[in-house]
């Protein structure tokens, strides 16, 4: 018994949950913490947060595709340890700059009219911005690629490591901002700084010693397989070599060779191919992604990125407006974290019992079912959606005369800005709605709206982590290893459009009158993406769509649709 416990706690797969456990609560802190940072650098305005989160969209929109395409072209050893060395170097440096702003910003804001501390939150943003690509990076091969690799062959394990790894985001969400957040309200924000800057250095030491030790452990990291089948050289422009069996499907490359592969052509590349690449890799990319036979369900999963019902603090924000109490919020927040955790749990049953397609279906209507309970919260007592007030009259005009909601970010969601008029006043503790006569006591709000909807988002998290890792499981099992990377880049990119999408949305109708019309077009969404995955079920499995019944693991006919020939 204590030789099983000591070979689990050194094996490569416990060894990926540790460095991933580690990575995880880094990525949350900072981004928890940059938000607040950048906050109380520019006078408590959400200015600088607004762009840095436009920045870090539009980069993994744009590069999603070029980032997935190096992960692919390069060994996994390499990938994984570049990758992360630049993730801590970029916050660590970010960190000390932060401390510089932070201990002379009166100096700084006297030199070159101010320009100097411009320049200052210049490259806080752009570094920032460079973490976050090198951690899309990390993610793509390590939660795409590695994990699958270490799974082998089995797809029942490579379903637990897939709910293992989301148990580990859950806590991380919860537990990593509190950590930080109180060490920022006990201490100060240059502390907080200098701390983040010492975790990140401790942590790079410590994961990339793991991610040395889980490869050495897993032999078949040190191979990539390229697919040969004509139709998938198409997609990527790689060049068939004459030898191969057409029998044999796969080709195993030395991680070694691949990337000195043909030295010889990469000298004759001129400088318009060279400049050229990018975009073509690009486009590759997206062309690939849409060829891609569990592309309906990725863009299914895409859609539910279009969304207002989450934790974030859009929702917060509108709570405030409707007289829940920070206090409150911070329980709620832990029930959606603790179903989120159940979700993962149910994922790996429901995918026993009827498997990986029918898992998703499942967990589809069940997060929708939940959902229309906040739809029917829009027309109950409480809500004061009012659709003859205009959303989208006079936004200018809203955006100067409203507070700008501080930042109480649900853990690991990405920083965002909106406006909501007469938001409370957070920063001095009270509840009284801004530029409201504090004699004047307002009258309660009826809370039967806001429990519906907090109820219907809470309960929807298990269906909602269900749903998300159906398809992470699908992306795996079915699409070729050597366009993992770029397919996944592409599907991270269209994840960031359509959350893209909802920041605009917002910013259109930032009043509470037209959050019930949020709300709506949210739901809408998410049950657009539930119809696109129903119909990649549809075509994958045809009249068995509703039989239920137990596979054989090693049957691939339930995950695998038809003319997907990949291993894993």
């Amino acid at each position: 018994r204590l030789g099983s416990v000591v070979a689990y706690f050194t094996s490569a797969k416990f060894l990926l949950y540790l460095g991933h456990a580690l990575s995880t609560w880094g990525d949350r802190m900072w981004h928890f913490a940059v938000s607040v940072f950048l906050v109380e650098l520019y006078g408590n305005s959400l200015l600088l947060t607004a762009v840095y989160g436009l920045v870090v969209a539009g980069s993994v929109l744009l590069l999603g595709a070029i980032i997935g395409d190096w992960v692919d072209k390069n060994s996994r050893l390499k990938v994984a340890q570049t990758s992360l060395v630049v993730q801590n170097a970029s916050v660590i440096l970010c960190g000390i700059i932060l401390m510089i702003v932070f201990l002379f910003k009166t100096q700084l804001l006297t030199l070159y009219h101010g320009w100097l501390l411009t320049v200052c939150y210049i490259l806080v943003i752009t570094i920032a911005n460079i973490a976050n690509l090198a951690s899309t990076a990390t993610a793509i091969t390590i939660q795409r690629d590695w994990i699958v690799v270490v799974a082998g062959e089995d797809r029942s394990k490579l379903a637990d490591m897939n709910a293992t790894i989301r148990r580990i985001d859950q806590l991380t969400n919860i537990l990593a901002p509190m950590a930080v957040g109180q060490i920022m309200t006990y201490g100060s924000p240059m502390i907080g700084c200098g701390f983040i800057s010492g975790w990140n250095l401790m942590s790079m030491c410590v994961e990339y010693l793991l991610l040395w030790k889980v490869y050495q452990k897993t032999p078949t990291l040190a191979l990539k397989s390229a697919k040969v089948e004509e139709s998938e050289l198409k997609q990527l422009n790689v060049k068939k070599e004459s030898d191969m069996k057409p029998a044999e499907g796969v080709q195993l490359i030395v991680e070694k060779d691949v990337t000195g592969f043909e030295p010889q052509q990469e000298k004759e590349v001129g400088c318009g191919a060279r400049i050229a690449e990018p975009f073509i890799t690009f486009r590759d990319g997206w062309v690939a992604y849409y060829n891609q036979p569990v592309f309906l369900a990725g863009m299914g999963l895409a859609f539910l990125y279009m969304t207002v019902l989450g934790f974030d603090c859009i929702t917060t924000g509108y709570a405030y407006t409707q007289g829940l109490s920070g206090s409150v919020l911070s329980l709620l927040m832990g029930a959606s974290a603790v179903t989120g955790i159940m979700g993962t749990v149910a994922f790996t049953w429901l995918r026993r019992k009827c498997g990986l397609i029918r898992t998703g279906l499942i967990s589809g209507v069940a997060q929708f079912a939940c959902l229309v309970l906040c739809a029917i919260s829009v027309f109950m007592p409480g809500s004061p959606m009012d659709l003859t007030v205009s959303p989208f009259a006079d936004i200018s005009a809203r955006l100067f005369e409203s507070e700008p909601l501080p930042t109480i970010a649900s853990p690991g969601d990405k920083p965002e800005m909106v406006f909501v008029t007469g938001m409370p006043n957070l920063l001095n503790g009270s509840t009284t709605p801004a530029n409201s006569d504090p004699e004047m006591s307002p009258e309660p709000v009826p809370l039967i709206s806001v429990s519906l909807l907090f109820a219907g988002v809470i309960a929807a998290r298990v269906g909602l982590w269900s749903f998300d890792l159906t398809v992470t499981q699908l992306l795996q099992e079915n699409v070729v290893e050597s366009e993992r990377g770029i397919i996944n880049g592409v599907q991270n990119s269209m994840n960031y459009l359509l959350d893209l999408l909802h920041f605009i949305m917002v910013i259109l109708a930032p009043n509470p009158e037209a959050f019930g019309l949020l709300v709506l077009i949210s739901v809408s969404f998410v049950a657009m993406g539930h119809i696109m995955y129903f119909r990649f079920a549809q075509k994958s499995l045809g009249k068995q769509l509703f039989v239920c019944c137990t596979p054989d693991p090693k049957t691939v006919s339930d995950s695998s649709p038809p003319g997907n020939t990949s291993t894993v």
